[in-house]
């Protein structure tokens, strides 16, 4: 069997393999946050499109508990409810946006998934389909989750339309919980089984490699 440095070199990582590297897929790794992030961080959480589209509570959070400080990171790795994650690009190590898991229970076997891409020409690429890929394979072949959710802004059509095509569900309506361009709008929750996230990479053309197993509730 082999070790997990020889599979990294079987797939042409170019880099020694890091303890905060996650996950590899075919065009992107996905690795810890770093305090070196903390830059594409803050100007990630001052985007009004990603605002407009995302919403993330992460940037809320850094922006106005932490005030974009460090100490950001420590919460974040204390915190055993959730995994946050860089997707960068394998060809430059290029951070393009993030991926979370959080309100992960490990018991219940489900979590929420949040995929934000920040950079526009990685999002056309298709670079965030298979970043949230990539961490939807590492929750159900490394954390043994048997079903993730998302919640879904219904004017992002095409994350909408996006989730549907790799066989998310439709699972209900949040409604009236959210507040956007001065009235309260329904909020979509999408859900997914672990054989169902299965039959996607069965599909695929590349198969995910994984390193590190971060502590998780």
């Amino acid at each position: 069997m082999s070790t997990v440095l020889e599979r990294f070199q079987a797939a042409r990582w170019p880099h020694p393999v890091g303890d905060d590297i996650f996950a590899v897929g075919k065009r992107v790794y996905a690795r810890a946050l770093r305090v070196s992030d903390l830059p594409h961080v803050s100007a990630w959480a001052a985007d009004p499109l990603l605002d407009e589209m995302v919403g993330s509570e992460l940037f809320t959070q850094f922006v106005e508990v932490y005030r974009r400080s460090p100490s950001f990171l420590d919460a974040l790795a204390a915190d055993r409810t959730q995994v946050n994650m860089v997707i960068c690009a394998r060809d430059n190590d290029r951070p393009l946006g993030l991926v979370r898991l959080f309100n992960i229970h490990r018991r219940e076997g489900y979590a929420f998934l949040e995929t934000i891409i920040a950079d526009p020409r990685a999002l056309r690429l298709g670079y965030g389909i298979e970043g949230s890929k990539l961490i939807a394979y590492w929750a159900i072949d490394v954390l043994k989750l048997r079903r993730l959710e998302a919640k879904v802004y219904p004017w992002n059509k095409l994350n909408v339309n996006t989730m549907k095509r790799r066989g998310w569900k439709l699972e209900g309506v949040l409604r009236e919980a959210v507040f956007h361009d001065g009235e309260y709008r329904d909020l979509l929750v999408f859900g997914i089984l672990a054989h169902e996230i299965a039959a996607n990479k069965a599909d695929d053309d590349w198969a995910p490699i994984y390193h590190t197993v971060p502590e998780v509730a």
